[in-house]
């Protein structure tokens, strides 16, 4: 039984590099390309392959890139799941300012689906076999798919028996909580976009979290609090675990590398806390790589003994 699908609207190749530094009109001379597969569910996808999940990725591709997207994925051992659509898989861009430390990073929109084409991803989530453990759906939405296409898949995937994650933001995000699923990851912005409060405290986050749960739209919430640490919310209790404290050489990714902990020892059938212990363990760990390498086992196994949680 696969442990693990994830689902990725808008995958892309991530292509990193860097200059010494960045100045406008001037012909800059980079570092070689490295070229990542990309996307948020494809980066859970990556991080929980190395952690020794069985893991599907789902995602549209498109064109030459999205054949070489199909080759990096590959690459990592992770099985895919690829619907065809008539536009090119999107690249995006990060560059090192080695002066500085600085990262630039260039997203591109991803190319505009047909109706045909996101209901055949819908099609692909309904013909799951074998009764995945979790769903993960996570990253933006490309032109043309509607708002509540995250709910539709939510829908789809819990009736193949899976539990869902959703890490998105905006309407995507508030209208999956309608169709109510298992575990959301925002950051502090996006709770307060959801809730309309300003949560200045850690008192008012974890209300607004417990009403998420009192209202059905999800079961856990795991807050992600950037250089405080996170918070983790569930029908059990809350936690909050501090930042570790690693050196900063990427922050691309951290937070796919978090979910991608995460729902990896859930999908061991380890407890919730752990698997908190896990995500923020895989969070610290993807700062540590360069570009968009994100997390590696090594540090992740290592970084977990170092993650402390207070029960609130």
């Amino acid at each position: 039984m696969t442990d693990i699908v994830t689902l990725t609207m808008n995958p892309a190749v991530d292509v990193s590099t860097s200059v010494e530094r960045v100045v406008a009109e001037h012909k800059l001379r980079c570092s070689p390309a490295k070229r990542d597969p990309g996307g948020g569910g494809v980066n859970v996808a990556r991080v929980a392959t190395r952690l020794g999940a069985d893991v599907k990725a789902l995602y549209p591709r498109g064109g030459e890139t999205g054949a070489l997207l199909r080759r990096l994925i590959d690459k990592e051992g992770i099985a895919s799941l690829s619907v065809h659509v008539a536009g090119d898989t999107r690249e995006d861009i990060t560059v090192l300012e080695e002066d500085t430390g600085e990262q630039f990073r260039f997203v591109f929109p991803g190319p505009e689906l047909s109706e045909a084409e996101w209901r055949e991803c819908l099609a692909a989530i309904a013909a799951l076999k074998g009764r995945p453990g979790y769903f993960v759906a996570s990253g933006s939405l490309p032109p043309g798919v509607p708002t509540d296409f995250y709910a539709q898949a939510a829908s789809c995937a819990k009736a193949c028996g899976a539990r869902v994650i959703v890490d998105t933001s905006g309407p995507a995000l508030a209208r999956a909580l309608e169709e109510g699923v298992y575990l959301i990851k925002p950051n502090l912005r996006e709770l307060r976009e959801m809730t309309g409060q300003s949560l200045d405290d850690q008192a008012s986050r974890i209300d607004a979290a417990r009403q998420l749960l009192d209202a059905g739209r999800a079961e856990v919430v795991a807050l992600s609090l950037g250089h405080e640490g996170a918070l983790f919310v569930t029908g059990e209790g809350a936690w909050r675990a501090p930042a570790l404290d690693v050196e900063l050489v990427s922050a691309v990714g951290a937070g796919d590398s978090f979910v991608g902990g995460l729902v990896w020892r859930l999908a061991t059938g380890g407890s919730l806390e752990d698997a908190f212990r896990y995500g923020v363990a895989a969070g610290s760990a993807a700062l540590l790589t360069p570009g968009t390498e994100l997390s590696l086992a090594d540090d992740v196994q290592r970084l977990h003994e170092d993650v402390v949680l207070h029960r609130l």
